[in-house]
């Protein structure tokens, strides 16, 4: 909420070729190159479905939370369930710390946000906007950690997809407590496609800084 890899294209010139010899030789990087964009394609699908699965859960605590559904707790559970998945994710690259640093990170976005819905479902304002405080604070921690692991993730461009991602979620619980459904569906397709925009950026980032990593997985096919 919360409340809540790069494919590179690879231009072959056509030549005349002498030889078998030349052919082979030639035929070599074109495999390489693109077994290098499978692996950037599968670390750009995996981090869809993680940040997918993060505004999917959202969504799912807000309607059970706002309704006073019974299910609330298991949504956010496993929703708290993701931000480890999330930071597994992310040590795979950076190591244990800096994934668990992650998840704790996250797991607090998540438990703000959770504050952020009580607080906006309760009509408290000075709860609602001391509960926002912290979520845009927490936003902020999460882009300072994320662009020091990575000098292709600015610090203004993370800061500002985590603003945006706060801004599309509330606009997700103000349109149910609303009754607003149209508006609450437009809400919730902004998140969406947020999200995949924010999956992308950092998928592509983690492809810029390790190209190693998916050179050596091109080895392996």
């Amino acid at each position: 909420m919360q409340i809540r890899m790069v494919a590179s294209a690879v231009a072959c010139a056509l030549v005349l070729a002498t030889s078998s010899t030349v052919m082979a030789q030639g035929a070599q990087p074109g495999r390489a190159g693109m077994a290098r964009n499978d692996g950037a394609a599968a670390l750009k699908q995996d981090m869809r479905k993680l940040w997918t699965d993060h505004v999917v859960w959202t969504r799912d605590y807000i309607v059970a939370a706002v309704a006073d559904q019974p299910g609330a707790q298991a949504s956010a559970t496993r929703l708290l369930k993701n931000q480890e998945d999330i930071g597994n994710a992310v040590a795979k690259f950076y190591g244990d710390a800096a994934g668990k640093q992650l998840t704790t990170l996250l797991k607090e976005h998540i438990t703000i946000a959770v504050d952020v819905v009580k607080a906006a479902k309760a009509g408290d304002k000075a709860a609602l906007q001391q509960a926002d405080g912290r979520w845009q604070k927490n936003g902020e921690q999460i882009a300072d950690f994320l662009s020091k692991a990575n000098p292709h993730w600015p610090r203004a461009t993370l800061a500002g997809m985590m603003k945006m991602h706060l801004s599309t979620t509330t606009n997700e619980v103000v349109a149910r407590l609303n009754k607003d459904w149209e508006g609450d569906v437009r809400a919730y397709d902004a998140v969406y496609d947020h999200i995949l925009q924010m999956a992308d950026a950092l998928a592509d980032g983690i492809v810029k800084q390790f190209p190693e990593k998916f050179r050596a997985a091109s080895s392996r096919d």
